[in-house]
């Protein structure tokens, strides 16, 4: 019987060229029609996850084989999206978005690269294949017509509506936050369909905010009954019994203390430090034994490996093991006695290197339970006489550990770890979930001890069992891509700044972090950082240790926390084995398990990292929205904290950002300069860049996106924007609506108000028709333009007028053909058609508008609007303009075959 691996063999091999299965029958020798049927499956198998590729002539082959890359879909909000290869030696892939096919964010494909850049440049490519879907589940708002109905996702990366047959309601009304699973994928032009499963409740009624974004990003909340039932049968406390049986050293008499905030209740690590009798420093770290009550196989295990972590939302923490142990047996509280896996490091006291060590389980009693604001007193010597009385046992303690990790911290420095010094913000919410207040989170001396303690420890683990060559898991942080480094090292001569030691890969982290020194306290000190992590690789788990950029550590692994991530408990397995093996090591069949598992459990914790810092983001961004909702028309003074091709993001200080669009800036026409990252006037030559203050104004706030748009203070409330001026100069009449959709712009607002009923007029003819793959739509009537499909714009609304052209298809900077009349800006849309995507720029709008502008005796006539909508495809949330009134959607016009976006409401 043919097996995988067979079949995978000959295909690897150098002289293998495709073959028919006819010619793999004849290659194996098959004989027999049920050897040839079993054969058939397995080659069947395999051609559906990806590992084999059936091409032209129905040949198999290898996908690597035949030019292709496999590796999973990164979308992007516009349309178009990034393979992130499997190889992490090859380079990411762009997609367009006509290119596509239906996949979605985070489906594994294949994909055949069909432009290459010049000298090793950017790649472009079509899909071949959707290997795997990834999205089996939607959240979204429902929107209800009558016979059928549609889901506008939350997920603004999927940016083509569900169609929800009738039958498949499930009783949901309009606008109520629904669950729909996905029963049928995009294909063509027909659109997603799918069954309404979990009603969460309307939009607007409290809590249902965040539950949606719990289930958006599909976490986990009550713990299944089969894991509870084995977290109940944890002890409450451990016996001496046990103590003496597993062989743990007793530190229970030892001065160790736990250093959190005052509000954690899962301790999981306390220190020690002692100055020993040499002049040499003792630290020792000891970790919670979580691996002690959480064995592998169990259910507990099973769960905690899904969950991956626990994720800290605004108003609640979802964590990855049950209350009962990382609140209870496992968390290191003050005073009862509690099982541990200990690191102890002794440091040279001149040259801070780890002189002798030793990793091994333990028991230990806390002394005391600090808090970081306590800590920080006394060490800063600002603590009041009762404190100092209340620790005076701890006092000399502290001392010591300040000066520890002190000299470890400069040891890091001197080394070239990159330290970013971001400010947090915290936002605050009442027993209701509303926002009240945003503070921003400290990190003091107590925090930075901890943390050296904790990178010390970190990397000694990672060090001892790397050279014990045993399956393990490494915190890893790859080598910044050449081309970021470039192109960062171009930008901060912007603001006078020089990046030392080479360029590109030759970089070494310590010219990094010179250069983090150099700008510190500077006003381009947040702006320059934030830009240089941007220009880094994120960090994340592997099988190899291949090291640490950021923190120039040749060996880094995380061990410190396993009550919360996952890595951390594997590794204390693994060390548990080790340690009970006394010196035999692990069984060749324990060896081969265990390494065949690593690879699966780090590829497992980074995506599950990822969702949960992206959980995070989401519900820190919605309640910083609903935080400004109250103050629409108040000013700020913030700063510029990215500029882009559609206007320019602004910062405040209590970390809330804003965009002002290029369309609201009406002092002058800016064009955006992308290397020196600014906007320049035309006329008046004023330059905004990244790290000017500026102040503005609170002009919209929307819940539904979760964004926030700022104006310049010094414009008029309600003024128009550049866009509307010149609509208003070369026409004689009002500007069109906002940014398309039916008929008319979202919410139909131009000098009239646009109905969201079927065939809304406002004296003139209906919207427009709906452009083809590669033509323009025709021109609408007075109340609006045409609809885009498959990333080409619909007709601008008109009157009178030729109709504007199409929606730019979206590609990378300066690719994108020209927009509409006024042109597309960035190929995302018209340049009054909706927003660009970063960094695009499109030369004909500017060439369109100085023509306009020459034209100036021609302001009786109407001008056409700019075709395309925000989004890139189909007119997405955005189609052409409308005239003298916004039009209706359209409804009946559009059926579920058309498989584009239904106009948001």
């Amino acid at each position: 019987m043919v097996t995988v691996e067979q079949v995978l063999e000959l295909m690897v091999e150098p002289a293998y060229k495709p073959m028919t299965y006819q010619e793999l029958e004849k290659e194996f020798k098959i004989d027999g029609a049920q050897e040839f049927k079993d054969f058939l499956q397995l080659l069947t198998g395999l051609e559906n996850d990806g590992r084999v590729f059936r091409g032209k002539g129905e040949r198999y082959g290898l996908p690597e084989r035949m030019d292709l890359v496999r590796g999973r879909l990164q979308a992007h909000a516009k349309g178009f999206g990034f393979l992130i290869p499997e190889n992490r030696e090859h380079a990411d892939v762009y997609i367009g978005a006509n290119d596509m096919k239906g996949a979605m964010n985070g489906d594994i494909l294949l994909v055949k690269v069909t432009k290459r850049g010049a000298a090793g440049g950017k790649l472009e490519g079509e899909i071949v294949k959707i290997v795997k879907r990834s999205v089996a589940r939607v959240v979204g708002t429902f929107q209800h017509h009558e016979t059928y109905g549609f889901v506008l996702p939350d997920d603004k990366r999927i940016n083509r509506d569900i169609f929800i047959p009738q039958n498949a309601f499930m009783g949901a009304d309009e606008g109520q936050k629904v669950v729909v699973n996905i029963v049928n994928y995009p294909e063509g032009k027909a659109a997603a369909e799918g069954e309404i499963i979990e009603i969460l409740g309307h939009k607007n009624d409290p809590g249902v905010d965040i539950l949606s974004i719990i289930r958006k990003h599909g976490l986990p909340e009550a713990f299944p009954d089969e894991v509870m039932a084995e977290a109940e049968k944890a002890p409450d406390s451990i016996t001496e019994e046990e103590i003496v049986q597993q062989g743990r050293r007793d530190l229970r008499g030892e001065r160790i203390v736990t250093i959190d905030g005052a509000d954690a209740k899962d301790l999981d690590d306390a220190v020690q430090v002692v100055r020993l009798e040499n002049g040499n420093y003792k630290l020792g770290v000891h970790i919670a034994d979580v691996s002690y009550y959480v064995r592998e196989g169990s259910k507990l295990d099973q769960e905690a490996y899904n969950r991956g972590c626990s994720v800290y939302l605004v108003d609640r923490v979802i964590p990855m093991l049950p209350h009962r142990l990382s609140n209870g047996i496992c968390s290191l509280n003050p005073q009862v006695d509690r099982l541990t896996m200990s690191c102890e490091m002794e440091f040279d006291a001149e040259t801070m290197k780890v002189v002798k060590h030793d990793i091994f389980t333990s028991v230990i009693r806390t002394t005391e339970r600090m808090t970081y604001t306590n800590v920080k007193l006394i060490i800063t010597g600002e603590a009041d006489e009762e404190l100092k009385e209340r620790y005076a046992h701890l006092l000399d303690d502290f001392s010591v550990m300040a000066e520890l990790s002190g000299k470890l911290r400069k040891r890091r420095m001197n080394r070239g770890a990159i330290d970013f010094d971001f400010k947090e913000s915290k936002v605050i919410v009442d027993e209701e979930g509303k926002p009240v207040d945003i503070i921003q989170r400290e990190r003091s001396v107590a925090e930075m001890l901890i943390e050296e303690f904790m990178l010390a420890a970190n990397e000694t683990v990672a060090e001892h069992f790397h050279w014990l060559k045993v399956p393990f898991l490494y915190r890893i942080h790859e080598d910044p891509d050449q081309e970021k480094l470039m192109n960062f090292a171009e930008f901060v001569t912007n603001f006078g700044h020089a990046l030392r030691g080479g360029r590109g890969s030759s970089v070494h982290p310590k010219s990094l972090q010179a250069l983090l020194e150099d700008i510190k306290g500077t006003k381009e000190e947040t702006v320059i950082s934030t830009v240089m992590l941007r220009s880094m690789k994120q960090a994340k788990y592997d099988a190899e240790s291949t090291g640490h950029f950021g923190l120039a550590a040749e060996f880094y692994s995380h061990f410190t926390s396993p009550i919360r991530r996952y890595p951390d408990l594997v590794i204390h397995r693994v060390i548990r084995e080790i340690l009970e093996a006394e010196g035999r090591g692990l069984s060749d069949k324990r060896h081969e398990y265990l390494a065949g598992r690593m690879s699966d459990i780090a590829t497992q914790s980074s995506e599950r990292e990822r969702v949960a810092v992206d959980a995070e983001r989401d519900t820190d961004q919605l309640k910083k929205c609903e935080f400004m909702l109250d103050k629409v028309g108040e000013e700020f003074v913030g700063m510029i904290s990215s500029v882009t091709g559609f206007g320019m993001f602004i910062e405040l200080p209590n970390s809330v950002e804003g965009l002002i669009r290029l369309s609201d800036m009406n002092d002058d026409y800016y064009n955006f300069h992308e290397n020196q990252l600014a906007l320049i006037g035309e006329r008046t030559s004023k330059i905004y860049r990244i790290g000017d203050e500026v102040k503005i104004r609170v002009a919209r706030v929307n819940m539904d996106d979760h964004t926030i748009d700022f104006e310049m203070a010094d414009a008029p409330k309600g003024g128009t924007g550049t866009r509307d001026r010149i609509v208003e100069r070369f026409t004689g009449r009002g500007a069109r609506g906002g940014e398309g959709g039916f008929g008319g712009g979202r919410g139909g607002k131009g000098r009239g108000k646009g109905g969201f009923g079927e065939g809304s007029k406002a004296g003139g003819a209906p919207g427009g028709g709906r452009g083809k793959r590669s033509e323009s739509g025709p021109a609408g009537g007075v109340s609006g333009g045409g609809r885009g499909k498959r990333g080409k714009g619909g007709a601008g609304g008109s009157v009178g007028v030729s109709p504007a052209g199409g929606q730019g298809e979206g590609r990378k900077a300066g690719a994108s053909p020209a927009g509409g009349s006024w042109g597309a800006s960035a190929g995302m849309g018209g340049r009054w058609g909706g927003s660009a995507s970063d960094g695009e720029k499109n030369d004909a709008y500017y060439a369109e508008r100085r023509r306009a502008a020459k034209a100036d005796k021609a302001a009786g006539g109407d001008a056409p609007a700019g075709g395309g909508g925000s989004n890139g495809i189909g007119g997405s949330r955005g189609g052409g303009g409308g005239g003298k009134a916004a039009g209706g959607r359209g409804l009946k016009a559009v059926a579920k075959k058309a498989g584009g976006k239904r106009k948001r409401k």
